[in-house]
């Protein structure tokens, strides 16, 4: 692999920046900052790319941060990932016209596939980042929860990875959500697994990453990068200090 890349990530919920646990709304730790002067942090500390949530949209529709992007264009040299509440070509349209470099399209991409892949020779595969963020069964099996991972799809992870690897995809991002916000280390059999499936694809991991070493292992199960919630808002490790595994293998 030609590189790694670490996305900080921002998780906006009311305006404020927080972290959920297993995707639960219930259970929110707010943090102080404001989400405009985290992102500045992290590009001070030389972050190349922002991972940027809207909480709200991804449950209710309605993509409210596209002020907030701006600013942070306006103020940092950052490269951003969105997303949160992508229902329709428009709604593309109007994050990257606010100034986002990639999209994330989560819920929809489960739902109407076919329509997410038209989407990729619309937009080129580096404007797309998908988001197959999934929970196990007791079998085994990767399902595929909507809305904010509120809803059951009944739509499995292993298929929709092979839908997307063969429309073209680049970016894929995926999360164990239940390790989402625990510190429990991400899965790594979970990432295995989908670069068996598709070794082309620049696999993102989020969820569960601890320490630097987490940092290393994902990179070596296959990840072409690594979204960094949690542990850098609780100051486990400082960003500074992971930024040179990006670095060339």
């Amino acid at each position: 692999m030609n590189g790694y890349t670490l996305y900080p990530a921002i998780d906006v919920r009311d305006g404020r920046v927080v972290r959920l646990r297993q995707g639960d709304y219930a259970r929110e730790t707010r943090y102080p900052d404001d989400p405009l002067a985290v992102a500045q942090r992290y590009a001070a500390a030389g972050a190349r790319w922002l991972h940027l949530v809207d909480l709200d949209a991804a449950r209710s529709g309605g993509y409210t941060l596209a002020p907030l992007l701006a600013s942070i264009k306006a103020s940092t040299a950052l490269q951003v990932q969105t997303g949160g509440g992508v229902r329709s070509r428009a709604d593309v349209d109007a994050m990257l016209a606010a100034g986002a470099d990639r999209v994330v399209v989560g819920s929809l991409a489960v739902r109407e596939p076919a329509r997410v892949g038209e989407w990729l020779q619309c937009f080129g595969a580096q404007r797309l980042t998908v988001a197959l963020d999934a929970r196990a069964d007791d079998e085994g099996r990767w399902w595929l929860p909507t809305a904010g991972w509120t809803l059951a799809s009944g739509v499995e992870l292993d298929a929709l990875v092979a839908h997307y690897a063969d429309a073209g995809l680049h970016h894929l991002l995926s999360t164990d959500i239940d390790r989402d916000g625990m510190l429990a280390g991400p899965n790594l059999a979970l990432y295995r697994r989908i670069h068996a499936l598709a070794p082309q694809l620049a696999l993102q991991a989020s969820g569960g990453v601890r320490d630097l070493a987490d940092i290393d292992a994902a990179r070596e199960a296959g990840c072409a990068g690594v979204v960094l919630g949690k542990s850098l808002l609780d100051g486990r490790f400082e960003l500074a200090a992971a930024l040179p595994a990006e670095r060339p293998c």
